[in-house]
């Protein structure tokens, strides 16, 4: 296998990626372009993503990738994108409304008002999901209510990953760990669920055929092998949801948590079962589908860095990244614990009384900063209280993996919080690592993925409660 990689497509929130890694886990190369949302044409406040521009910066990525591996042979392709957004397709797969995007708020009213289409607890009973606003079932109801044309003339809803796979491949599917972030599925069972669909309105036969992870989509086709750089025919593997990828690359076993810290920080853990009446006790628990089927992905999710790049934003506007961060954290880091009675309310999203308290004449920018570093912490520590709960476990040590990782401030913040240790892994590329275990059994290299995932060695560096 030497000299052999698999490319995974990674569509992120904030930026799209080529990634070449090899059968032992390890990025050998890559190359990425910044992801952004744009204005609708309907309404200056909505958002929408812009699928010809991501389907270009993929490309030129895995052009400028290709050209930096010239002797390596590309075995399979594979493609991981953010949950929950997607888009109505005509038979031929051309868009017919553009892609909403998680950002836009135009589905707060449709989730406002579920309760004409169901009860909420019944709804979440169903689904395992919070409600969360950006919810693909929002998005559903919102075009079934104010573009009904579209939905009836539509050939079929595919998420974010399907999208680009279906450009790849011609081929139309419907990913398990994306509909799984969808607030659409029967979550015990995991498939559409019949009832919530008949009641709002939506034909079961608008999602294609559901595949696995680690299933073969179909093969590159020549067009796109062309502006790729890449040969036609590699297969191209199923994978999807970036999180529940990210969690499978970070080498964690059943019941033990990890954190996602990035724009959001998703808290999650590997269950084999799920009890959706405790979940139910929680507004804030979700359930989603493991990147293995038969497992599910309990936890919770809240804004984290994207608060942190706010204050950025709004302190240091005048430093240039990287020395930003640098120099935030030298700031910070000379506040001592407790950030001289300076606290945050952290819930930018949801709390209209989010902000600070405690601020003086005498108060710095570095406070600010790390009382939203310590403010974010206890909520963690509030969340993971309440997964305990759910997914019935008792936390030994937390896992961190993503950007907000790097961070080594606020990591010793949270293990000094949790009064637990903090382990962050060294590979930072645990999404694309973990999609790459999948796209390598699909291709028979290894018998499952899990054989795959043996091939990696997992270091880590831990913090400890001080």
């Amino acid at each position: 296998m030497q000299n052999e990689i698999v490319i995974v497509l990674d569509c992120g929130a904030t930026n799209i990626r080529a990634m070449a890694i090899d059968s032992q886990g390890n990025v050998l190369a890559s190359a990425h372009e910044q992801n952004f949302t744009l204005n609708s044409a309907e309404n200056p406040l909505w958002h929408i993503w812009p699928l010809a521009r991501i389907m270009q910066s993929l490309e030129s990525c895995c052009q400028s990738l290709v050209a930096k591996l010239p002797d390596h042979q590309v075995r399979a392709l594979t493609v991981t994108a953010f949950g929950v957004d997607g888009a109505l397709v005509d038979s031929q797969g051309e868009l017919i409304y553009p892609v909403i995007s998680w950002k836009c708020p135009r589905t707060e009213a449709v989730m406002n008002n579920i309760e004409k289409y169901l009860p909420a607890a019944e709804l979440k009973a169903i689904t395992g999901i919070a409600p969360y606003s950006f919810n693909t079932l929002y998005k559903l109801i919102w075009l079934r209510e104010n573009a009904p044309d579209l939905l009836d003339r539509a050939h079929a809803w595919l998420f974010m990953s399907s999208l680009i796979s279906f450009q790849l491949t011609g081929e139309m599917t419907t990913e398990r760990t994306m509909a799984g972030t969808s607030q659409l599925l029967d979550v015990t069972q995991e498939v559409f669920s019949e009832r919530l669909l008949k009641l709002v309105g939506i034909d079961a036969s608008l999602f294609p055929r559901m595949i696995n992870a680690g299933d073969k989509i179909g093969e590159l086709q020549p067009q796109m092998a062309a502006r790729l750089g890449l040969k036609p025919g590699i297969p191209v593997i199923s994978t999807g949801h970036d999180t529940q990828f990210a969690l499978y690359g970070s080498g964690v076993g059943i019941n033990q948590p990890v954190l996602s810290s990035g724009t959001w920080e998703i808290l999650m853990v590997r269950t084999a079962s799920i009890n959706t009446d405790l979940l139910q006790t929680h507004h804030a628990a979700t359930c989603e589908l493991d990147s293995a089927r038969g497992y599910f992905n309990p936890g919770c999710q809240y804004l984290a860095s994207g608060v942190l790049e706010w204050i950025r934003k709004l302190y240091w506007p005048e430093v240039p990244a990287p020395q930003v961060y640098e120099q935030m954290l030298l700031e910070a880091g000379r506040i001592p614990a407790g950030s001289e009675g300076v606290t945050m309310r952290s819930d930018l999203m949801g709390d209209k009384q989010a902000g600070w308290q405690g601020v003086t004449l005498s108060t710095q920018r570095g406070h600010l900063y790390r009382s939203a570093l310590e403010a974010l912490s206890v909520r963690l520590r509030e969340q993971l209280a309440m997964l305990e709960q759910v997914a019935g476990f008792k936390t030994q040590e937390l896992v961190l993996v993503g950007g907000g990782s790097r961070n080594a401030l606020w990591n010793q913040i949270k293990a000094d919080t949790l009064q637990l240790p903090v382990k962050v892994l060294a590979k930072a590329e645990t999404t694309v690592s973990g999609a790459a275990m999948f796209a390598w059994a699909g291709i028979g290299v290894y018998g499952s993925a899990d054989e795959a995932r043996q091939q990696v060695s997992f270091d880590y560096d831990t913090y400890y409660p001080r």
